[in-house]
């Protein structure tokens, strides 16, 4: 294949492969045990964690977005009851969110979600393909992070 042939393939697939995620991570969603979940808000259970407790400040850091973004957000699953929010005493400022248990499960049903999809393109190759597939993608990543600065 020459190389413009290359270049319009891996285009294309990395185009559906991103969009098929998305649908197949939104259906997921949608069938599973928190319907009442978006895409966006199972990022942001997935951005505080299980078991943590973070600022506001922090959450919005890490997902790239403003806190304004994020407080509209917040407002939504606290009053699904995946999310509380307390302020601390020292500094009343400071907005502190995490998890309740309901957001727990939430938060696990997810990260098996990707287990799931993880476990189901690895068994089916063989193990010389995983190491390419592997070697591939850190490739790819450490190209995006370093040609779009996206180291931190």
């Amino acid at each position: 294949m020459i190389r413009k042939e290359s270049e319009d393939v891996l285009n294309m697939l990395l185009v559906k492969l991103f969009n098929d995620i998305l649908k197949i991570e939104a259906a997921a969603i949608k069938q599973g045990e928190c319907s009442d979940l978006s895409v966006t808000e199972n990022h942001i259970i997935e951005a505080i964690g299980k078991n943590r407790e973070m600022t506001m400040t922090e959450v919005a850091k890490d997902l790239e977005i403003t806190v304004g973004t994020l407080t509209t957000a917040i407002n939504r699953l606290i009053k699904k009851e995946y999310v509380e929010r307390r302020r601390i005493e020292e500094d009343r400022r400071v907005v502190l969110i995490k998890l309740t248990d309901k957001g727990e499960k939430a938060f696990d049903s997810h990260a098996q979600f990707h287990t799931d999809m993880i476990k189901s393109i690895i068994q089916e190759l063989p193990e010389t393909e995983e190491t390419v597939l592997i070697t591939a993608l850190k490739r790819m990543t450490n190209f995006f992070e370093e040609k779009y600065n996206l180291l931190g």
